[in-house]
């Protein structure tokens, strides 16, 4: 094995688990080798063999054997955190699936316990960071360009799942097995992406369906909308039940507008002045002409629209190999561990928001109120133990 090559322990051989091993093992992450596999399933032994590298059936014996030098975590979201924790405390790099945890209290044990290992890296597989467009986009709202937010939405339903989906496994679609629905599952990256974009809303006020229109207790319709600060706010919308699903985002800002469709074409239209100033300075025959058709808009505006194309599985890739890097100290994390914070935050917050009727801060939540909330759900399935 070549020495420059990072070993990583992927724990869990399910569809992420195995996508990754593909990936690495076609050479699609050239920095980046296989160096064990952990799974409870023995039969799972067959792919560790395949690519000639030990084969495992608790994580702690993998991190344990100096076999790895880094671990992913590809697993139920529940597990991410302790599994993060103890890789961190022996000494072994850490990047843990989407969503960091399921809620706020598990996730910052994790981004706490990191942070007393400066020598090691932890970051979260938000791969959609890596996805040219929403650099791009990231770049262009950092600049200032276009100004402050004035508001923002997202409508992601592309998530249709069957019912059978859920029913495949015991832990799906559960309070105490999965966490949640649609925000823990499906909608993490643009949970992460909405906030990594506009900043961290202050506070959220939220409508969830649970088993609206499917045979489950958690969240498959959810209706949020968000308070970021300064008079600007946003909506979030998403939902596992709809068969057409829409992907659309749109951030309006002092003097310009981005539109995003289908997470592949944006238009983006730069103002020539701030709205404001465009207001104030109008006269009403300019008005007239412009309720009309009749003003050439471009006077008032530039409108550059560009298609990304597809970039699935180069993401992926792009995640691990800038992994590879930050531990070789060659670059700064995508996206650091301590970042996945946002994303479970926002998540709860929805989720406590619907269950109680009332608005909840973001800045101040209450993540112990949560967690008594949650516990009364696993509570009430009784499946699974409640949660600490």
């Amino acid at each position: 094995m070549a020495e420059n090559k990072l070993r990583l322990g992927i724990i869990g051989l399910g569809a992420e688990g195995g996508m990754y091993a593909q990936f690495i093992k076609s050479g699609m992450v050239p920095t980046v080798e296989v160096g064990a596999i952990c799974d409870v399933l023995p039969e799972k032994k067959a792919t560790a063999d395949a690519l000639g590298v030990p084969f495992y059936d608790d994580y702690r014996q993998m991190i344990d054997s100096g076999d790895v030098e880094a671990v992913v975590t590809t697993v139920p979201h529940y597990l991410h955190p302790e599994m993060g924790i103890y890789a961190l405390e022996h000494g072994v790099h850490a990047l843990v699936e989407k969503p960091v945890g399921v809620y706020t209290k598990q996730a910052r044990e994790l981004i706490d316990l990191a942070a007393t290992k400066p020598d090691l890296t932890f970051g979260v597989f938000f791969n959609q960071r890596t996805n040219p467009l929403y650099r791009d986009l990231k770049a262009l709202l950092d600049s200032g360009e276009l100004g402050a937010l004035r508001h923002t939405s997202w409508v992601i339903t592309t998530w249709w799942r069957p019912q059978g989906y859920y029913e495949q496994s015991d832990w799906r679609a559960t309070w105490g097995g999965e966490g949640g629905g649609v925000l823990v599952n499906q909608a993490p990256h643009q949970l992460d992406l909405w906030q990594w974009l506009c900043g961290v809303p202050k506070s959220v006020f939220a409508k969830c369906a649970f088993g609206f229109k499917r045979d489950i207790v958690v969240e498959d319709e959810v209706n949020a909308l968000a308070d970021f600060g300064d008079g600007a706010t946003g909506s979030f919308i998403t939902c596992t039940n709809d068969l057409v699903g829409t992907d659309r985002l749109e951030i309006l800002c002092d003097a310009g507008k981005i539109v995003v469709d289908d997470s592949k074409t944006v238009t983006i239209t730069r103002l020539k002045k701030p709205e404001r100033e465009i207001s104030d300075s109008m006269d009403m025959a300019a008005v007239a002409r412009l309720f009309t058709g009749q003003l050439n808009t471009a006077e008032l505006m530039d409108v550059e629209t560009k298609d990304y194309g597809s970039v699935w599985g180069a993401q992926h890739c792009e995640v691990l190999r800038n992994f590879a890097a930050a531990v070789a100290g060659e670059e700064e994390l995508i996206a650091p561990g301590g970042d996945g914070i946002h994303g479970v935050r926002l998540a709860n917050a929805i989720h406590l928001s619907s269950w109680t009727g009332e608005e909840v801060s973001i800045e101040h939540f209450d993540e112990e109120r949560y967690l008594a909330e949650l516990n009364k759900r696993i509570a009430d399935e009784g499946a699974f133990a409640e949660r600490s």
